[in-house]
């Protein structure tokens, strides 16, 4: 540090969340997301880093001219906790994050200000064995209320939506995160050949699970949203099938329900790859005919899950206490999403020039 920088006034954030507004040079603890490695108009190298902590995620810029930070930040090992230095400045009338100092953190010897805890999310602890680089996962819902009790003016909405739409308001409740509830979220590894999936449910109240299968694991709708956040904020790339229609939504907004932070974007750039690729988005050949789930997996010879159960059954056998079998089902609907992306990976994606994997 030269006799100029050491008299500059470096302030310790207490979160990334509170970067935007500081005036002075800063320090601040976080886990490094991603790094993309980018080059200038003028062919000058620089990096985008995805920087993040329980309070929020943000990018940040390493330019050339701080060559020690951009290699730092290159050799840091993938979603370790870091502390950098910058500044925030102006850029075409924006804020722009600007990282000068960078260096990778030992936990293990943690200096004065680091909190593990304010790092990552203290909700992957229980699934932190469910962590993988393409996290492919699928949801099951049903009514989260009865329709008796309901307020007057919202049961009214309620009646008047199923008509328009043609719908029982009881398959209405359960696709809408305001009426229903999460009771099933299934989790695979889509890089792993073979049939692994775990399933996360919520068994109905006074329910208990008999002789509960390894691959299940019974919590509450609660725990459920925030293990869904911690794995996600972990995964290079989130797979589903129509996820930008209904799962993520769902989440979203149950997430909100419960005061539990959406820790990752999964919902704008649509026609990104990455963090969210929806393959349903892919494959929907621009409404030129069906491409529901069973329709792609018939045409790709991949074995359906709806051959088992669909949608419309969850509801009744969650009533019966059958969360196994909802579970079950979950599980399917992930293996044949798996099998799908798996396919596209190898003969679609991999010739694409936006498909190329980021370093972290």
């Amino acid at each position: 540090m030269n006799q100029d920088e050491s008299k500059q006034r470096v302030v310790l954030a207490p979160n990334l969340a509170a970067l935007q507004a500081a005036e002075h040079d800063w320090d601040v603890f976080a886990q490094l997301r991603s790094v993309k490695e980018l080059q200038t108009k003028d062919r000058k190298p620089y990096l985008v880093v995805e920087l993040a902590d329980v309070h929020a995620v943000i990018e940040a810029k390493i330019w050339d001219n701080t060559r020690d930070a951009l290699e730092a930040a290159k050799a840091a090992p993938p979603r370790g906790p870091v502390k950098v230095r910058g500044k925030v400045r102006e850029w075409q009338g924006q804020a722009q994050l600007v990282i000068e100092r960078f260096k990778a953190i030992d936990p293990a010897a943690a200096p004065d200000g680091f909190a593990l805890d304010q790092i990552v999310d203290p909700a992957l602890a229980p699934v932190e064995d469910l962590c993988c680089r393409t996290l492919v996962f699928d949801i099951e819902t049903v009514p989260a209320h009865d329709r008796r009790e309901l307020p007057a003016t919202v049961g009214e909405a309620l009646s008047s939506y199923a008509t328009r739409r043609d719908m029982e308001p009881g398959a209405v409740m359960g696709m809408s995160p305001f009426f229903g509830k999460v009771v099933s979220l299934a989790i695979g590894d889509g890089d792993a050949e073979g049939d692994q999936v775990t399933v996360l449910a919520v068994p109905p109240a006074g329910t208990a699970i008999d002789a509960c299968p390894p691959w299940l694991r019974p919590t509450s709708e609660p725990e459920l949203l925030r293990s869904f956040w911690a794995l996600a904020s972990h995964a290079e790339t989130i797979v589903t099938f129509n996820g930008r229609g209904f799962d993520v939504p769902f989440l979203v907004t149950r997430s909100l329900v419960h005061g539990i932070p959406a820790r990752v974007d999964l919902v704008s750039q649509r026609f990104s790859l990455r963090p969210h690729l929806d393959l349903w988005e892919l494959l929907s050949q621009r409404d030129r005919g069906p491409s529901k789930l069973d329709v792609v997996c018939w045409a790709l010879g991949i074995e359906s899950p709806k051959e088992v159960m669909d949608g419309s059954m969850v509801a009744p056998a969650y009533e019966r206490g059958e969360i196994v079998k909802i579970a079950e089902y979950n599980a399917h609907d992930v293996r044949a999403t798996s099998a799908i992306y798996r396919r596209l990976r190898d003969l679609v994606l991999r010739y694409r020039a936006d498909w190329n994997p980021v370093r972290k």
